[in-house]
């Protein structure tokens, strides 16, 4: 497997403990660990057994330093992480959510390094010099202009250099506001529009398409839960007919019954055999994993992404039908793990794979 590269921010992650709301646990302590989407794909694929190499930008301090230190005691490359005399280190600040009542994520991003920094800031040719692929998402292309045209001189680059690409559609409303006057999701399609010509496989959420391309699933109504399964490959389809760069699709199919209770699975849809595979499958069906007691969910799209780049990239696991189930049950693994990061095993994820999903002790 060559390089895997990642590129976008890093924060600090603020939470109370447990399922506590603000307002009960401050004053008072909160858990401060280390996220951001493509860094989480970059972790992701190293515990998987890849080469996960991460770029950002991040200031001169110790905080940073110790961000840096978690990664690279992952097994991550930060060699290329620019130290910067500007901005700031990100933060976020989560509130976790159980049965009716919502997650709540506020954010204190504006002005950090990687917002301010130009995308030719970064030395791309070392960067690709050993990579087979690039990985970024829109929440980056969200954080400022300038970050925008970072996001698309990495792709413009990394095509040059003969780099697979792929983009995480990753539509956040509270992030896209750094072109007064234009609605959160105007600006999102501009610049993502601006960005897919330059990519090979394009991910997204169940509602991604609609809220960033507007390209709806028919008889969807992801706020109640519903979700039509069986309508997604058009999605995929339309994606694929604008863009036709673009040689595969993968949509995350999540039913939201509560926070606490999610349905949980994918499909990937091949461009060159106009097929769409599902996952997890069962008796022949599609049949999505039923998760009914979420530790953590920040970040389950990010283990789906990184699972299904590390299985493209290997040779056994590459076939389409095996890449989606790998990726999928990685990410349902990682909605049992606490923070940003996948903690799970290529080992953990195929025995998910093979049906052993029983949680019995391991002994």
């Amino acid at each position: 497997m060559k390089t895997i590269v990642t590129f976008g921010e890093i924060m600090g992650r603020f939470a109370p403990a447990g399922f506590l709301r603000f307002r009960q646990s401050l004053p008072g302590p909160l858990d401060l660990t280390f996220g951001g989407a493509e860094a989480n794909v970059a972790a992701s694929i190293a515990i998987l057994g890849g080469q996960g190499r991460f770029v950002t930008a991040l200031p001169k301090h110790a905080i940073a330093d110790a961000c840096v230190g978690v990664l690279s005691g992952l097994g991550v490359d930060t060699r290329y992480i620019v130290r910067s005399k500007e901005g700031r280190l990100g933060l976020y600040f989560l509130e976790s959510g159980a049965n009716q009542r919502p997650s709540n994520v506020i954010y204190d991003r504006a002005n950090s390094s990687v917002s301010l920094t130009a995308g030719d800031a970064y030395d791309w040719q070392s960067v690709y010099a050993d990579a087979g692929w690039m990985h970024t998402t829109g929440i980056t292309a969200a954080l400022s202009k300038t970050a925008a045209d970072a996001v698309l001189h990495a792709a413009k680059a990394a095509k040059a250099a003969g780099l697979t690409v792929s983009c995480d559609l990753n539509f956040r409303k509270k992030l896209w506001g750094w072109e007064p006057g234009t609605d959160a999701k105007a600006l999102a399609e501009k610049t993502m529009r601006a960005i897919l010509p330059y990519v090979d496989v394009v991910i997204a959420n169940e509602e991604d398409a609609a809220d960033v391309l507007g390209i709806h699933a028919a008889e969807t109504d992801v706020h109640s839960g519903k979700v039509a399964h069986d309508k997604y490959p058009d999605v995929a389809r339309q994606i694929a007919k604008q863009f036709p760069n673009v040689s595969k699709v993968a949509i995350t199919l999540r039913e939201s019954l509560s926070a606490s209770h999610n349905n949980w699975g994918a499909l990937l849809y091949d461009v060159a055999s106009d097929t769409a595979h599902f996952a997890p499958v069962k008796g022949g069906e599609y049949e999505p994993y039923q998760i009914k007691n979420i530790v953590d969910r920040v970040g389950g799209g990010d283990s789906f992404g990184a699972g299904l780049v590390f299985a493209l990239n290997t040779p056994e696991l590459a076939e389409p039908a095996k890449a989606i189930a790998f990726a999928v049950a990685a990410s349902c693994l990682a909605h049992s793990i606490v923070g940003d990061i996948n903690y799970s095993t290529r080992a953990e994820v195929e025995s998910l794979m093979g049906g052993s999903g029983s949680g019995r002790v391991v002994r």
